[in-house]
């Protein structure tokens, strides 16, 4: 069964937000040298329960925050998100050595992603 598996969420100012998020939690942010302006966050030893996130600069019309969903196809999904009443609000996007990913929103208007990684052969 698909499960939550990732958060994100966004920030007019990623320096100070990573200063707060360490100081009151203790979370590690570490700017990912990707092609976009983004954060890794690690919340805790992953011997424990709970996810690690990430945050990006905040962009117009950007959710505040969303949940990543794992699974297993991609296509699938969107398929199913669609049938059953969501939309895609952001097209499927490939992460080279990451995986796959697109976001929707569902029924009641809350907007999450669904992320397919690379299989261990990709």
């Amino acid at each position: 069964m698909p499960r939550v598996v990732y958060f994100e969420f966004t920030a007019e100012e990623p320096e100070r937000a990573a200063m707060f998020y360490g100081n009151v939690f203790g979370w590690k942010m570490v700017k990912w040298e990707g092609p976009e302006d983004y954060w890794l966050v690690d919340t805790g030893d992953d011997s424990e329960p709970g996810i690690n996130g990430g945050m990006l600069r905040r962009r117009e019309g950007s959710p505040n925050a969303t949940t990543s969903i794992e699974v297993e196809s991609l296509e699938d999904y969107t398929e199913s998100v669609l049938q059953n009443g969501g939309t895609q609000v952001v097209p499927r996007t490939d992460i080279p050595g990451v995986g796959s990913y697109a976001y929707f929103k569902d029924t009641e208007g809350n907007i999450f992603c669904i992320m397919q990684p690379l299989s261990p052969t990709e």
